[in-house]
């Protein structure tokens, strides 16, 4: 079982020619509406890629709450844990340019609300796998970090959106996973040594005892364990949206993990899900099916 403990929105997606400088206003060619927030989005990729998942989170009672939730229950996702708050539902305002580039504002909203008490609704057990992302309180993420290792469960910390404080508990997390702008900066504040971002990952994972994972968009995935330093390919694609990609990485891997996949290879079947959501516009209906991503392994092997 994946528990997934994190935020929940509603994207509300333009489409642009081009992203606006500071102060300025372009003009818009689309807009549509799609489920969203870390939280939920890599919830449905490691549903997709076919494990058991449950979402602890929390929504607002408005009419942005059963959008936000369509997919999950789509899914069969256990929401059980996902609570309603007078707050508004979470939501991310998206531009996105015709190279598949994108900026976004993130409102919290009811993610906010999201407490340690909440964390009882998880019901975490040994070998579960806890996902934890950083768009709710990050008290909640420490206290979930330290009742997954009570329980025995296997952790994995995604560090987006960046934020200064979690440097505090990032070595509980057993895989911490982060973009290359987020492991620079945590390593600046961790002082790690080493002329490049290899050598820093090492140093992390050698200081820890944990396996640091560093997305690189169509460069790949590169991993550093206490023992070893592993590098995995994208897939060659050209994208139409980039949205929601990082997300599909963490479910999948995750996923992986669960289901007993050797590091190697369950960063390889994230890497080719995480290329395949670039495919397709908005987060949670760009996020492919698990036989998709086979194909795409299978086909880029031969």
């Amino acid at each position: 079982m994946i528990i997934v403990i994190g935020s929940i929105n509603l994207d509300l997606i333009a489409n642009v020619d081009r992203l606006p400088a500071p102060g300025e206003t372009v003009r818009g060619s689309g807009f549509t509406t799609a489920p969203g927030g870390k939280g939920a989005n890599q919830a449905l990729a490691a549903a997709r890629a076919g494990v058991k998942v449950r979402m602890v989170g929390a929504v607002g009672k408005d009419n942005f709450a059963a959008e936000a939730l369509a997919l999950l229950r789509e899914g069969k996702i256990d929401l059980s844990g996902v609570g309603e708050t007078f707050a508004s539902t979470g939501t991310a305002l998206i531009m996105v340019d015709a190279d598949g580039e994108n900026v976004i504002a993130v409102v919290p909203g009811a993610n906010d609300s999201v407490v340690t008490g909440d964390l009882s609704k998880a019901f975490v057990k040994k070998g579960d796998v806890v996902l934890l992302q950083q768009e709710i309180p990050l008290q909640a993420v420490d206290a979930a970090l330290d009742a997954a290792r009570t329980a025995g469960a296997v952790t994995v910390l995604n560090t987006a959106p960046f934020r200064g404080e979690a440097v505090a508990f990032l070595g509980k997390a057993d895989y911490v996973v982060a973009n290359e702008t987020e492991f620079d900066l945590y390593g600046e504040a961790l002082s790690l040594s080493g002329r490049d971002r290899p050598a820093r990952m090492r140093d992390y994972a050698a200081k820890t005892g944990r396996t640091i994972v560093v997305t690189l968009g169509g460069d790949g995935v590169l991993a550093a364990t206490p023992a070893d330093l592993l590098m995995v390919s994208a897939l060659k694609i050209t994208p139409v949206d980039t949205v929601g990609a990082g997300d599909t990485f963490c479910g999948y891997f995750a996923a992986g993990l669960s289901s007993g996949l050797p590091l190697e290879e369950a960063l390889a079947r994230a890497a080719a899900a995480g290329s395949l959501a670039c495919l397709k516009p908005g987060a949670q209906p760009a996020i492919p099916l698990a036989k998709d991503v086979d194909a795409a392994l299978h086909k880029s092997a031969g």
